[in-house]
Parts: C-alpha cells; structure tokens; sequence
C-alpha cells in the first residue's frame, strides 16, 4: 500500500476510472447487459475463475472478449443478482498498465416453484488493466471464490 502525500490530477483520474470499471462489471452483471460487460474488456483478454481459491487449478480460462459471452449469459439463470464490491487496491499503476485486487460478495437468487434460495459468493478478483485509447479495460481479470453460503429466503 502506498502513502499519498499528494497525488497528480492525472494519477487520481486513472485511479478513479479504474474504481469505476470494476463497479460497471458488477452494474453490468446485475443488470444482464452481456455486450457492456464485455465491452469493458481488451479484445484479447484473459480471464480465469477458480472456483476454489485454495486450489492452483483454474475450473475455467478463457482468452478473448467473445469467450466471455456463454460465461455473462449464464447470469440469465437466476431470478436476480447483486454484487457488492468491497475494498478495491491499486497494486501498481503506471500511465498505461495497473494491477489490483477487489473484493465482492455476489448474490444469486434463485426461484424454483415457488421456493427462494440464494447463493452468497465470497469473491477475490485480481486484475490487470490496460489504457486504450485513453479508456481503462480489463486485460487480465483472475476471479478467486473464496467461499460459498447457501440458503432459502422467504
């Protein structure tokens, strides 16, 4: 973690724009806009979930933004979501090139004959960030699921 003394206008309009990027993905997601969550990735991305954070094994990778189609479309299978995104960290940032890491906890809720059910997911996203064109994109987005609760609304 850095300390700030002072920060350029430049730096903190970078910093600000990635934040913004991260909370459009889950905006995005919960909105089940596909085309606009994919948008905001570089066209040769690289994103890779572990369902298991605990596990070196990815469950899923994938290389390009069009990959990442099937894997926004599967939202559609829930009722609704809501992602919240916790404490976001620049971990490096230069004038074209960030790594950080968010937190989130996702919420999939789930109707089936009348029964409510929902799934928290405690996630970790690591994340590289390309400037293109003077836009903030994901280049490189590691998804960890550090743990799951399931359990039946009213």
């Amino acid at each position: 973690m850095s300390k700030h003394i002072t920060i350029s206008p430049n730096e903190a309009a970078d910093r600000l724009a990635i934040r913004e990027l991260v909370e459009a993905y889950a905006h995005c997601a919960d909105r089940r806009d596909a085309k606009g969550q994919m948008a905001l990735f570089t066209a040769d991305t690289h994103f890779v979930v572990y369902m298991n954070a605990k596990d070196p094994t990815p469950s899923q990778e994938l290389y390009s933004r069009e990959a990442l189609a099937p894997v926004f479309a599967d939202l559609n299978k829930y009722a609704a979501t809501m992602h919240f995104i916790g404490q976001s960290t620049i971990l490096s940032l230069t004038v074209d090139q960030c790594t950080g890491e968010a937190y989130c906890l996702a919420h999939h809720l789930t109707v089936d004959s009348g029964k409510r059910q929902l799934m928290i997911a405690a996630l970790r996203y690591y994340d590289t960030f390309a400037k293109m064109n003077g836009t903030w994109l994901f280049a490189e987005r590691l998804l960890y699921v550090d743990w799951i609760e399931e359990r039946v609304v009213s």
